[in-house]
């Protein structure tokens, strides 16, 4: 699956849901990393290294030809210097706070920056692409990077970390460092529920198996460079975001806002499906169970200082994402008080509570 493919735009088609391009992953990882089937191994990480989609990319996408980018107000409104880096929040992403939580930086940078230094470089990078997906035909949809070129970008940074640091301590650096890898949500909510090319190729079941067999080669291809320790973000509650609520609830007439069944059992269903493949690693492996812990800050907002789950802070928080969300949308006084930044993802606020949240798991 992962050779290097220049993406293509597809020919237009119907769509039985027509949701966003851009999906929400929460996302967290710590110090201590459990191996697959036994207890937790503290370990001092060298580096982070980010594969997936828009929720744990810091602005990559910036550097590409896609409409798919966040690199402009109010994205970044209360990120240090109020600065819209490409991240799709108000500020900081989980990924951030998994970085300085492991004493490694105190943000992780988008790899394509072409301005980074040695010492950014040597710590870590992400290579995400924001509607990015397990599936090739995900990033093709909107011209975005792949996981296989995600991949590929990683291969090359390898050769400048030889050339910075030589082999021996290029290697050192890789066997440290953690691999957090985030995606699949755009695999269902962009890809097979929103056009019918993969629903006509695939039962729901063995799109899912497909998916996992796309992570597991990823994987693969991380150990046989020297990858040693992974966190696997499992799928979050995609019935619950409200622009996928928004849609469904117009399409199908309903007067009531809720969450959507279709796509929570999808959750459910890929969830364990993943947390079987990863007990059947031989490899340091975190599944984070982000499912979980986003429907308990949905669920019960006061217990967590949240007053708004149901809409995003940015535009009317029922269909703004990317360019809906931009400089003459009207704004929330207070992101902090909100679970959402626009319609799919998440604020600062909120993943730095689910980094928190699954602190116990992997200390």
């Amino acid at each position: 699956m992962y050779a290097a493919k220049e993406t293509s735009r597809l020919p237009h088609g119907g769509s039985r849901h027509p949701v966003p391009l851009l999906l929400f992953l929460l996302l967290s990882a710590q110090a201590g990393w459990a191996v697959s089937g036994g207890g937790p191994a503290n370990i001092t990480a060298s580096a982070i290294f980010v594969f997936g989609d828009s929720t744990v990319d810091p602005g990559n996408n910036d550097y590409i030809d896609s409409l798919t980018k966040s690199n402009f107000p109010p994205y970044g409104r209360d990120f240090p210097g109020a600065v819209s880096t490409g991240r799709f929040s108000n500020g900081k992403l989980a990924t951030d706070f998994v970085a300085s939580d492991l004493g490694v930086k105190d943000m992780v940078p988008p790899y394509l920056d072409g301005s980074l230094s040695a010492e950014e470089l040597m710590t870590g990078v992400s290579f995400a692409s924001a509607a990015s997906g397990f599936d090739p035909l995900t990033a093709q949809i909107s011209g975005v990077i792949p996981i296989s070129q995600q991949l590929i970008y990683f291969q090359e940074y390898l050769g400048r970390l030889d050339d910075m640091v030589g082999r021996e301590r290029r290697e050192d650096i890789i066997g440290r460092a953690v691999f957090v890898v985030s995606a699949g949500t755009n695999d269902f909510v962009l890809n097979y529920f929103a056009l019918p090319f993969q629903r006509h190729k695939y039962s729901l079941q063995d799109y899912e198996d497909f998916l996992l067999q796309g992570l597991r080669e990823l994987l693969q291809s991380l150990q046989g460079l020297g990858a040693r320790r992974f966190a696997i973000v499992s799928l979050p509650p995609m019935g619950c975001l409200p622009l996928v609520i928004t849609v469904n609830t117009l399409s199908s007439g309903l007067s009531e806002r809720a969450c959507i069944p279709e796509f929570e059992a999808v959750s459910r269903e890929y969830n364990a499906k993943l947390q079987a493949f990863i007990a059947s690693m031989q490899a340091n492996v975190i599944y984070a169970d982000i499912y979980t812990t986003a429907l308990r800050l949905i669920h019960n907002p006061a217990q967590y200082g949240f007053e708004e789950t149901a809409v995003g802070c940015c535009g009317t928080g029922l269909l703004e994402v990317a360019i809906l969300c931009n400089p003459k949308s009207p704004i929330c006084p207070d992101a902090s008080k909100y679970v959402f930044w626009d319609s799919v993802h998440p604020t600062e606020r909120t993943n730095s509570i689910v980094a928190g949240d699954l602190r116990p798991m992997v200390l």
